[in-house]
């Protein structure tokens, strides 16, 4: 391969040229042609030692443990922190706006991951997540709330994506998926751990406590993956294993640079037009004319406008496209993508008010409702190392697909019979169980998948391209969800509770905890469970349709062996 030609995304690892004393030793250096923070992550794999390797799996492991614990506690107490302020309901809303400036931040951070490096991004990622913890714990309403949530689904997910990006620098390609369910196994011990310690912190303390003790606890344990990253990159220089970056640039170039380079312009238009484009449908019942109302119909406009114009900024005009649009080129990029997609807006339909759903018509605690909604790390857990050895073994992930795929559609369709009053808590957890199956093969298998796709150089684009279209997905759901609660579950109250209980409607309708002070087996506990059943049903019904697409994109993943694809070298598992 020649100085000057830059890798293809369907080629292997460019040959890495030792140089120098180098050569005599062995050690390999950095691909020249690739960009400063592959180079890093490269220098690191090929000069620390194996030590350092089990330290950084090890740390990795520590830290999904604490975000499988505050993602868990912050799922089970949101509901009742958004009550406080009389917005239970409008939950979605602040899943939309998260959901939204999480997938615009993705492409960005591949880049700064990319120019700056893994660790930088990482130690970003993890500033706003606990900047995100302490605004919740403090919030005193729906817009800091909002805020709040906004910053820890930022930082949270970003976090999420630079650690997957570090376990693919640090892994072989066939014992990718090993190493993810590895990363994966701590949601075992808080789906058990994780809704206990929910209602022990609502119970004793406080909702707010169970947000801001995890402000003090992730940067610390954080903070052990950064330093070994940047040791270990030191001592990769101190041995020349890393190419020195030549910066002739004044400040204001400097300034410049990082605008063109992450994009800025793109970001704001993406964001700011999905944000917009996807408010309405959540907030329009609450509008004074509805759908006609003047704002509704011009967010509508506006969103929808900004999302056409960033297309057409990104095709025509930006300097450094926030897609790599050379990704897309690959089918199996693409049906991976489409997949993860169409599963994510599948999952969001129904799950936002599932816990409610199980404490309010099930009479279940928080811990118990909380047991049943995170079957899916627990099944997950488990399931993931079958899968990785399974792909490590055969070489090839495309046969798990078809069965999957069908497998996650008929347990979704069977959910809508089950999500209703008076049905077992037996049948939801059954339910639970096999569509936890479907969906973490799903993701283990998109992560395969996409990586083997490209080279070295694209890995982290092709993470966050998968993990933007993920979120996207994520946020239509929520958008899907929103809608339909907002259309269904205050009129289904009007239908279904007592007259003696339709001056509280708006309460009812707002209060989680409203709805749970009336007496199991009341009129109005049952017509409250009414139109909780008659919402979820609805909101099933639209994601089974809608996962139905699953069968088509599936087809369009060739089937790699991934036994031969080298990708990375040096120390790695």
């Amino acid at each position: 391969m020649s100085d000057n030609k830059t890798p293809s995304i369907h080629e292997g690892t460019p040959t890495i040229v030792a140089e120098g004393d180098l050569e005599k030793s062995g050690v390999e250096q950095p691909n020249e042609n690739v960009q400063r923070g592959v180079q890093n992550v490269e220098a690191v794999t090929a000069s620390w030692s194996k030590s350092a390797l089990i330290a950084v799996f090890a740390n990795i492991w520590a830290l999904y443990l604490v975000n499988a614990f505050q993602s868990s506690i912050l799922y089970d107490l949101i509901p009742y922190a958004a009550s406080d302020v009389s917005s239970h309901s409008l939950l979605t809303v602040t899943y939309v706006i998260a959901g939204a400036v999480s997938a615009a931040a993705f492409i960005p951070l591949s880049k700064i991951v990319d120019v700056w490096g893994r660790a930088e991004g990482f130690a970003l990622m993890i500033t706003f997540a606990t900047l995100g913890l302490i605004v919740l714990a403090s919030s005193n309403s729906l817009a800091a709330l909002s805020a709040g949530y906004v910053f820890f689904s930022l930082g949270t997910s970003g976090m999420t994506y630079c650690v997957d990006v570090i376990t693919a620098d640090a892994s072989q390609l066939k014992n990718r998926g090993l190493a993810y369910a590895f990363t994966s196994s701590p949601y075992i011990i808080t789906a058990f751990a994780g809704p206990k310690s929910s209602e022990g912190f609502y119970e004793n303390i406080g909702w707010r406590w169970g947000f801001g003790a995890f402000s003090i606890i992730l940067p610390i344990v954080a903070a052990p993956l950064y330093f070994v990253l940047k040791v270990n990159l030191r001592k990769a220089k101190s041995q020349g294993v890393s190419v020195e970056e030549k910066n002739n640039r004044t400040i204001l170039q400097t300034v410049w640079f990082y605008v063109v380079e992450f994009d800025l312009a793109g970001v704001i238009l993406f964001s700011t037009g999905l944000v917009i484009f996807l408010l309405p449908f959540d907030i329009a019942s609450e509008a004074p004319d509805g759908w006609r109302t003047a704002y509704i119909i011009a967010m509508l406009v506006v969103g929808f406008v900004l999302l056409v114009t960033f297309g057409f900024y990104e095709a025509l005009l930006a300097p450094k496209p926030m897609f790599n649009f050379s990704l897309l080129s690959d089918r199996t990029v693409i049906g991976i993508c489409a997949l993860n997609a169409t599963y994510q807006v599948a999952y969001y339909c129904w799950n936002n008010y599932f816990t409610s759903f199980l404490q309010v018509v099930n009479d279940l605690s928080i811990a118990e409702a909380g047991y049943v909604s995170h079957t899916f790390d627990i099944v997950s857990g488990l399931l993931l190392f079958l899968v990785g050895y399974m792909i490590r073994r055969t070489g090839r992930f495309k046969w798990l697909l078809y069965i999957a795929v069908p497998l996650y559609i008929f347990t979704q369709g069977l959910m809508i019979y089950f999500r209703r009053p008076n049905q077992s808590v037996g049948y939801l957890v059954f339910c639970q169980v096999l569509i936890s199956i479907g969906g973490s093969t799903f993701i283990i298998v998109g992560q395969v998948a996409v990586l083997a796709a490209v080279d070295h150089q694209h890995v982290a684009s092709a993470l966050a391209l998968l993990s933007v279209v993920a979120t996207v997905g994520g946020t239509l759901g929520n958008t899907i969800s929103g809608a339909i609660w907002t259309n269904t579950f205050e009129g289904a109250l009007e239908r279904y509770l007592p007259e003696s209980a339709l001056p509280d409607l708006a309460d009812i309708y707002g209060d989680l905890e409203v709805q749970l002070t009336y007496a199991v087996g009341s009129d109005e506990r049952l017509g409250i469970q009414n139109a909780y059943g008659y919402a979820q049903t609805r909101m099933l019904a639209a994601g089974t349709g809608i996962m139905a697409l699953a069968l088509g994109w599936m087809l369009l993943v060739r089937n790699i062996d991934v036994r031969k694809v080298e990708q990375v070298k040096g120390m790695v598992f």
